[in-house]
Parts: structure tokens; sequence; C-alpha cells
């Protein structure tokens, strides 16, 4: 990206083919492939100098030489002697994680040297230069959803295949990369790309395994001379497979204490210093069980290693990303088109690192006064964080406002609910997660997706079972109010029978006005409406549905078509169709028994199922919603 950068960063398509030619060249004659390693050092020989592109790690040999020594990756040479301005203008050289370089390599001849090797010039690859007002002004040019898509495809996903929440939870692992000392964590199944962010977006970062770290790497070294762990040189810290392995080697309680302390203060004490730093930790690692089983029998946090569960050490994480409602990455939803080259976008997180955009929701809402102080921080961290992610510019309305806010509420509550589970002492002082709306004075209370689907699983089992006592005892009339229901991106347990059923009971004639029936899959969820009705009527009884719906001219006569193929398929349940092609924006279920149904997004509340053999094919409590409204009036 940096070469891409260098050479094509121009709207020239001639320039930008020349660009690409010389980058090529570049990759192919400089950079160091493990298998050409012999083949590399041997030019380096023979010409006596040869610039390369490799990954160098620099260690301090505090022997009898007392220099500085680089370590190559793919080159396979160690121990190189580097000269120590090099290193003091690039630190990070000394951190442990590598730095990919651009690099002029020399040989000597000599008959009386140590080292035949020579780094004569070295250049870390990463953008020079970035104008975030620039940025930041052309922000205004994109709306919401647009910039949204522009950020998923620099992040190298195709936006198409994700929801708005799903959009939110891909661009929330970018939190660490622009909020200091945030304390990030996300647990789910193995190929979701959880660690992808923390490994290739960013020089800014590094990647180390959970199982490899320790308190020299990640603190201070108290046995060499204090020289300060990859705290001190990486703005995120992400330690990957971060879950508790059979047989794995015991947690280090001292190591837990101090990252404790790190997280909570944004200092620690080796010996007898204490230090400052601002790096982000990010924990990220695999589930051993369903979500439905973490909440029955156990809690969310149980594949992470023993001794980090613990109340106050989990209590420090300001945001857990519910890794499972990431489906597993495959090839289609990598995206091919435009986005920011992952370097500049690097630099410019890393500068809004240095900005708090968390007073935006001060004149907007109230957190509530039971939340404690590790709560709001939380919240507040991590909505700074979505808010430099989405609206650089700050220029976001109220209901945008209260949509980030909303999410970031949820990612501390799963935090918080799994602690009064973890450590009886939470239990003592529960707190309310909910928030006024300054405006209006309404009382706003999040919940978590996963408490919700498991709640309406549970309601779904026990309603079965309802139904079969039913049959034998005569159960009381169920006494239906007017009001709303809100879905959300990926809620599960939802179904028209549901959400129907009650209010359309003993309705004659019913209106169905959808806009959008068109697709086969739309016509697919209008038979199941129909089925529900055959269903929700004694035997005896006869359903008119009259359905107003639309579509652009080119494709009137294959809906057409579709119609009159549903209206003969459901005659024999009951239910007599008709159809009237209308152009109307409204989208409601209107009954002759009284009620109205709005509905936000019409019939068409279910994300498209996948695969030919998928379980939500058959049961609609099994699929994921889209987020909309439903509004329930008596008439």
């Amino acid at each position: 990206m940096y070469l891409l950068g260098q050479h094509c960063a121009i709207d020239d398509e001639a320039i930008i083919k020349t660009g690409l030619d010389t980058v090529k060249k570049v990759i192919q004659n400089n950079y160091v492939h493990r298998s050409d390693a012999e083949v590399v050092k041997a030019k380096i020989r023979n010409l006596g100098s040869y610039k390369i592109i490799d990954k160098i790690n620099v260690t301090l040999n505090d022997t009898k030489a007392n220099i500085n020594e680089a370590d190559f990756a793919n080159l396979g040479i160690s121990k190189v002697p580097i000269p120590d301005q090099m290193v003091t203008d690039n630190p990070k050289l000394l951190s442990g994680g590598g730095v990919w370089c651009i690099l002029t390599m020399g040989y000597s001849h000599a008959d009386d040297v140590d080292m035949r090797w020579l780094v004569v010039d070295l250049k870390p690859i990463q953008v020079a230069n970035i104008n975030l007002s620039e940025y930041i002004n052309l922000r205004k040019e994109f709306t919401t959803d647009e910039w949204l898509d522009l950020m998923m495809h620099s992040i190298g996903l195709n936006p198409e295949h994700f929801n708005k929440r799903d959009k939110l939870i891909q661009l929330s692992r970018l939190i660490p990369h622009v909020e200091n000392n945030y304390n990030f964590i996300e647990l789910g199944p193995k190929g979701t790309g959880k660690s992808h962010v923390f490994s290739e977006l960013s020089p800014h970062g590094v990647l180390v395994s959970g199982g490899d770290v320790s308190k020299a790497r990640l603190f201070v070294n108290n046995s060499g001379k204090g020289a300060i762990g990859l705290v001190g040189f990486w703005d995120v810290i992400a330690l990957d497979e971060f879950e508790q392995e059979k047989g794995s080697k015991r947690t280090d309680g001292d190591l837990v204490k101090i990252m404790q302390n790190y997280m909570a203060n944004q200092s620690f004490n080796r010996g007898k210093q204490t230090y400052q730093a601002t790096a982000s930790l990010a924990f990220v690692g695999n589930t051993k069980h369903n979500v439905p089983y973490m909440l029955k029998n156990s809690h969310l946090f149980e594949s992470i290693p023993e001794g980090y569960i613990k109340g106050a050490f989990l209590d420090r994480m300001h945001m857990y990303i519910p890794g499972w409602e990431v489906s597993i990455l495959k090839s289609a939803v990598f995206s091919t088109e435009y986005g920011f080259i992952v370097d500049y976008l690097a630099e410019i997180l890393k500068e809004l690192r240095k900005s708090d955009f968390s007073n935006l929701l001060d004149d907007v809402v109230r957190l509530d006064g039971s939340l404690t102080t590790r709560d709001k921080t939380a919240i507040r961290k991590s909505f700074s964080g979505l808010v430099k992610l989405v609206y650089p510019d700050q220029k976001a309305s109220n209901i945008e406002i209260l949509e980030l806010l909303d999410f970031c509420v949820e990612g501390r509550k799963r935090v918080k609910d799994q602690l009064y589970i973890i450590d009886e002492t939470f239990r003592g002082e529960p707190v309310d997660f909910k928030y006024t709306i300054v405006s209006s004075g309404k009382e706003v209370a999040p919940e978590t997706l996963e408490n919700l689907n498991y709640t309406a699983a549970l309601a779904v089992q026990e309603e079965s079972e309802e139904e079969m006592i039913a049959v034998k005892v005569k159960q009381p009339k169920l006494e239906l109010k007017p009001h709303q229901i809100i879905l959300k991106d990926n809620q599960t347990g939802v179904s028209y029978k549901k959400l129907f059923a009650d209010y359309l009971k003993g309705a004659n004639t019913i209106t169905l006005q959808d806009p959008y029936i068109r697709m086969p899959y739309q016509f697919k969820n209008l038979l199941e409406f129909c089925i529900l009705l055959g269903n929700n009527k004694s035997p005896e009884q006869e359903v008119n549905l009259e359905v107003i719906s639309w579509n652009n001219e080119e494709y009137m006569q294959e809906s057409t078509g579709y119609f009159e193929e549903l209206v003969t398929s459901v005659l024999d349940l009951g239910i007599h169709v008709t159809y009237k092609l209308e152009q109307h924006h409204d989208r409601f279920i209107a009954a002759d028994n009284g009620w109205k149904i709005t509905l936000g997004r019409g019939l068409d509340i279910f994300e498209k199922t996948e695969g030919r053999f998928n379980v939500a094919d058959m049961d609609q409590t099994k699929r994921k919603c889209k987020s909309c409204e439903l509004t329930y009036l008596k008439f």
C-alpha cells in the first residue's frame, strides 16, 4: 500500500498504469521471499549493496559487543549490526513485533570482520504525511450509508453482504486504533476475521499470541535495563487466540494484576518506577459453545484463560463485541472496490487518537445515575471511537447519535451482565443500563441482542407447551393493547405468528399494503403470511386478503404472474387473495376487527437466508431480522 500511494495516487489512468508497473517491478526485484533468500544474499554479495524489502526486528546485544542487532524475517540472517542512530530514529524496531522496511543492504569482503552483512540505509514503510482537516471536511460529501460502505471497502469487505449492525460490529474493531487506552474484547467462532484488522490494517498495531505474552514483553523487562515493552511502542496490542486450551501453561497472576492496573489507570509499576503508556489492548479469541448454551450454563467469558476470569479484571473491558454474530468470511464477502489505502487510513486513525468526541452526548442524553464511573467511561469512550469512525466531522443528528449510543451501551452491558454471574460482589450494587433523552424526557434501556434472542427462543418453547395444554384447558383471552415493537438487526426468535396472529384473530377482511412485493423471496414472504392467516382462523372461516403493491413497469408482467400463481395456491387454505398494483409509500396491515399495524419494512423483515440447506428457510424464528419498527393501533 505504501508503494501504491507513492506511485499511483492520481486519477490519470496512464500514470496509474506506469505506477503499477513500477510497483510490480519493485516488489519483484526487491521483496524478499523466504524461498529466494539465498539468491538475494548472493545479489547483495556480488553487487556490494542491494535494496530489499523485509521485516526486521532489533534487539540490544548488551554483552561485550554492546551493539544493536537486527534479525531479518525473510532473508533469514540475524545478529546484523545496525547503527544506533537508525534505532533512535525508529524506536519501534525494538518493540519485538517486527517492522516492514525498505533497506539498502551492504556486504563486506574484508578478511578481519566478524559480520559481513551491513545495514546501509533503512526506511520503515508507512505514509509520511496526512491532512486530517481535508479528511474531515470531505466527510460531508458522503451520506452516512455511503461513508459506512467506504469504510467497509477500506477494511477489505463488501458492504452489500452486511446490514448496518454488521457494519458497526466490523468497524468497532477499529475503536482501539482511534482511542487511547481502550480495552476491547471479541469472542466468537473461528474464521470470522477477528484478528485481521489488528494484523493487517495499521503499522501502529501489533498482533501477538495471547499464550506468548509476558510481563517483560508487554510491560518492562526488569532483568535487563528496564526497557519498556510493547505498550510503550504500539498504539494497539492485540492478544490473539485468547482462550484457554487444554494443557496450556498456567496464567501468570502477576501479569494479570499489572495488566488490570494498566487497563484502569493507563500506568503500571515495575521495580521502583511507574510508567505511563497510551496503548489500547484488544483481546480476541474463539468460543467453545454456542450462545444459548453459555447463557444457560456458564457465561460469555467462559473460553478465556481461567486466570483472567476475575471480576476486577473483566470490569476494565470497555466493550465486548458479539463475535458470534459475524458470519464466517467467504471469498464472496471480500471487497473488489475502492476504499482508503490502509496506510493512509492508519495514519488518520492515529491522528484521531488525540481528540475526544464523547461530548456530543452531553446535550442529547443523560446516562442513568446508577451507572458506575467505570460504566460511564466505557460507554463514552466507545461512543467517542465510533463517532470518529462514522462521523469524524461530528455532524450527526440526534437519531444517529442515539443509534451509536445504543450500540455502545449494549457493548458495555454485555460485560456487566457476565460480571453479575462471575463475581457476587457486583450483584450487591446492580445498575440500570438506561439513559434519558434530554429533549423529550423519554427513558431508553438498550438490551443486548443475545438476551433478546434467548428470551424469544424460550418464549417460543413455552408457547408450544402452552398450546399443548390449551387443547385440554381453555385459556383466558389475551388482552391486546396498542404498542410499538422495535426489531434490531440480527434479532432472532421473531415470526409472523408472534407479530400478527393475535391481532388478526377473527378478522374476515384484511388489507396488506406493501409497495415492495417484487422479488421471488418477497412473494415467499407473502405466501408465509397467507399460511399464517390460514392457520390462524377456524376451519370453516374464509378470509379475504387484499394486497396493494407495486413494481417497476418492466417487471409488471412478471409480478402479475407471481400474484396469479399465489392466488391459486392459497385458495385451499380458505384465503381469497385479490391484488392491486398501485404506487403507495405507506406499509400497513388493516383488519376489520379494528386493528391496524404499521410496518416499517412491510413483510420484508428478514435477512435473506444463505445456502441450500438452511434451518432458517423452514423456521422463521431462526432467521435474522432487519431493523424496523411496528406500531399496533386500535381504530
